[in-house]
């Protein structure tokens, strides 16, 4: 009966205390080296008068080496002004705790794609790699994240985090402010 308690209890515990399991896109190993990345989330939805903007995240890891990818998506009928990412560009979180952190852009120049639809939407669709700086990852991981500023080649925007939302473009529920706290550990 003691056994059977302990057991019980065990089983709780480990239950209580384990992460959830990474989901990849990616988790490939071979001779010239080790690529993962988790299954892209949504961080920002805006929907108005029109235009449509998508925020999506990526966590990579390149032969050690951890990344953050982000896609911007917009859609409008009107002019899409283009941002573009060069080697100057920067992601700066701003965490519940005050602290602010800074990811550095890659030295890839890059103004996005621009495709019409065949309801006669502009889309355009920016992609851009982000380094973690040292020393983040621990104030990442214990830190929601309430606002966002991405510094592109000639402007600045900021997108504020929400603790959830239902998203319009597939009516799943997200949680972007603690998307670090629930995902760093699937690349470290």
């Amino acid at each position: 009966m003691k056994q059977a308690v302990l057991i019980t209890l065990f089983l709780i515990c480990s239950n209580l205390f384990a992460q959830k399991s990474c989901d990849y896109s990616v988790n490939v190993t071979d001779s010239l080296g080790t690529y993962k990345s988790t299954k892209e989330y949504m961080i920002y939805e805006k929907n108005f008068a029109g235009n449509t903007s998508y925020i999506f995240y990526t966590l990579a890891l390149t032969d050690g080496l951890p990344t953050l990818n982000l896609q911007l998506i917009q859609k409008s009928k009107e002019f899409l002004k283009a941002n573009c990412f060069d080697k100057n560009s920067k992601l700066f979180l701003q965490l519940d705790n005050g602290k602010i952190i800074t990811l550095l852009h890659i030295d890839q120049e890059n103004c996005g794609t621009m495709v019409r639809d065949d309801k006669g939407y502009d889309n355009r669709i920016l992609t851009g790699t982000f380094m973690f700086m040292k020393g983040s990852f621990e104030d990442l991981k214990s830190s929601p994240v309430n606002m966002m500023r991405i510094k592109y080649l000639t402007d600045m925007e900021d997108y504020v985090i929400k603790k959830e939302f239902q998203s319009e473009l597939d009516n799943q529920f997200y949680q972007p402010e603690t998307y670090f706290i629930n995902n760093l550990y699937c690349i470290e």
